[in-house]
């Protein structure tokens, strides 16, 4: 089975807007797409793959996902509300998305929040969720191995497949906490 430290490195875990990367002026929808492209690129499964469309963030802009544009120009704020939409729709619906944000939409908006603090303190979770997937990780891959033995005939590939299984248990854990949560959230 690959080493933990192979699997880890072929995954750049460490991919997101930062706000130092957010250029200073507001930016056209295809400039948007290109900072997400170039940010996310390593990323993709597949080159054919694409990170963010005109028709994504058309079709948040209409979902009021994010509060309106203004002049066809998207702001420093609506670029950390698209990155936020990005990294939840890996597990959520659209609408489970609109139902999170409302609240911060709603705050900025109203000029009484600052979203830039807010989506630092995103940041460094997602540093320290980095972080313990690296600890977490090596510990899965010594479990999977630990319940085959390698020498055992297809053992690599039992190993892997138990891994995988291990893995997708727990991300399914994850999203189920998470999915209560917005659940909770958007009922209050």
């Amino acid at each position: 089975m690959k080493e933990w430290e192979e699997l880890v490195n072929g995954l750049d875990s460490k991919q997101n807007i930062l706000i130092e990367n957010i250029p200073s002026i507001d930016l056209y929808m295809d400039q948007v797409i290109q900072l997400f492209e170039k940010t996310f690129a390593d990323s993709k499964r597949t080159e054919e793959e694409k990170i963010l469309t005109k028709t994504m963030i058309n079709n948040y802009a209409k979902g009021k996902l994010f509060f309106p544009v203004k002049n066809k120009k998207y702001t420093n704020d609506h670029i950390m509300l698209i990155s936020l939409i990005y990294q939840l729709k890996g597990a959520l619906s659209i609408t489970e998305i609109k139902g999170v944000l409302n609240g911060l939409n709603e705050k900025v908006v109203s000029d009484d929040f600052d979203l830039e603090e807010f989506y630092q303190s995103y940041l460094n979770l997602f540093e320290k969720n980095t972080e313990d997937y690296k600890i977490n990780l090596k510990e899965k891959v010594a479990d999977a191995v630990e319940e085959v033995d390698s020498g055992e005939k297809d053992g690599e590939y039992l190993q892997t497949v138990l891994l995988i299984a291990s893995l997708v248990s727990m991300s399914n854990l994850y999203r189920r906490t998470a999915e209560k949560l917005v659940d909770d959230l958007t009922k209050g």
